[in-house]
């Protein structure tokens, strides 16, 4: 195998690792090297003196090299455990919701907690409209949460989001607008139905005086 080619086959692993892998990659890499250094001392040293013997050379490779595994050993374990660890951190950062579709129809996502609805439902192709992007100018965001018990778990809405569900189309006790409510774990779960029909006053001619 030429250099140029081991080098690109290393440089793609290394860049394949986590940033913590990689870390622990190099801090071996340069542990071995310095092994590798005191070997070298050592054998020169020996030779000078006239110690230097198979049976001693190999006396202290032994040691050394049982040190380096050891440490290598639990090394990767402890890279590996925590590699799980944080993949276990990223699923628990994420809520499951269902939208329920004004013909029954539903489907289940996973929303990063501090995302609201409205850009959970656009980056799994929800029809969730979200005419204003969640300024609160419009209502064609509102969802009707479908359990009161989750509900209640959400933050009470603003005057301003009020004045919006009050022109909602199919308002209900458990309407909010999509762009206000906000994943967070107390939520996992939540089930959401979109209404037959939104309203959007400044598409349909209605205008503010």
């Amino acid at each position: 195998m030429s250099v140029s080619i081991f080098r690109s086959r290393r440089t793609s692993f290394l860049s394949s690792l986590s940033p913590s892998t990689s870390q622990q990659v190099f801090s071996l890499r340069s542990m071995f090297i310095s092994k590798l250094s005191q070997v070298g001392l050592w054998m020169v040293r020996e030779s000078k003196i006239g110690r230097f013997t198979s049976v001693s050379k190999t006396r202290f490779l032994q040691g050394h090299s049982k040190g380096y595994l050891q440490h290598l050993k639990h090394s990767f374990s402890t890279t590996a455990a925590d590699k799980a660890h944080e993949e276990g951190n990223q699923e628990k950062e994420k809520i499951s919701v269902t939208f329920v579709d004004k013909d029954g129809d539903e489907k289940i996502i996973k929303v990063p907690i501090g995302m609201s609805l409205l850009e959970a439902a656009h980056e799994n192709d929800i029809e969730l409209e979200g005419a204003c992007e969640g300024s609160l100018a419009c209502s064609t965001c509102h969802v009707i949460v479908m359990d009161v018990d989750y509900y209640n778990r959400l933050e009470d809405p603003t005057d301003e989001e009020n004045d919006m569900l009050d022109l909602a189309f199919g308002l209900t006790e458990t309407s909010r607008l999509g762009c206000q409510v906000i994943a967070k774990p107390e939520l996992d779960g939540v089930r959401v139905a979109l209404p037959a029909a939104t309203r959007n006053f400044a598409v349909d001619g209605f205008l503010w005086k």
